[in-house]
């Protein structure tokens, strides 16, 4: 069982959520791909490019992509066997809904399955500043068992360019998912 549900939301950062998709299945992990209504619009918005035409670009052995709808798709139950959940980017709303458990999408219903499940879920939280409200259901989801990784990219490796930095969020967020390097970055110390 090689599976990870991966959710694309609202929040700005659609790069990271489409750099995530590729580094798994290039790496032959099947994705339960999920976006968010505003999460397909800004994810066209700045890539420049369809949610079809990404999907289809991508083995269609390895991507299930499913409507924020669909409540009865397979991510919705605790028995579709997957190794976990990321949220990237995870907008300031999905973060409230899922410190709150309502779940009224398949992204907040794949998250709450997985907590359930004890099964490690991700949120690459991407909004700054963050209000009171933010910094609360932060520590709610914490408490429940969620890893919140910020989408704050570290400098120490001298990057040079955006792709760098997206890929440094990347590898944090598939390491703490799934106990692996990938080897997009350059860990600290290392020649």
């Amino acid at each position: 069982m090689d599976r990870v549900v991966v959710g694309i939301t609202g929040a700005s950062g659609s790069i990271y959520g489409k750099r995530l998709v590729e580094v798994l299945v290039a790496n032959s992990y099947r994705v339960d791909l999920i976006f968010s209504e505003t999460g397909r619009r800004v994810f066209e918005f700045e890539t420049g490019v369809s949610v079809d035409k990404f999907v289809n670009s991508l083995p269609k052995d390895l991507v299930n992509l499913y409507r924020p709808d669909d409540l009865f798709a397979p991510p919705s139950s605790g028995s579709h066997q997957v190794k976990g959940a990321v949220v990237i980017p995870c907008s300031a709303g999905t973060l409230g809904h899922i410190a709150s458990g309502s779940t009224v999408n398949l992204i907040h219903r794949a998250v709450d399955v997985n907590l359930k499940e004890g099964r490690p879920v991700i949120l690459v939280f991407r909004e700054t500043p963050i209000n009171r409200i933010h910094a609360e259901n932060i520590l709610r989801v914490i408490d429940s068992g969620v890893t919140v990784l910020p989408a704050s990219p570290g400098f120490y490796s001298k990057p040079k360019g955006v792709m760098e930095l997206v890929d440094f969020i990347v590898e944090r967020a598939l390491r703490l998912l799934l106990k692996k390097e990938f080897g997009l970055i350059r860990n600290w110390g290392a020649p």
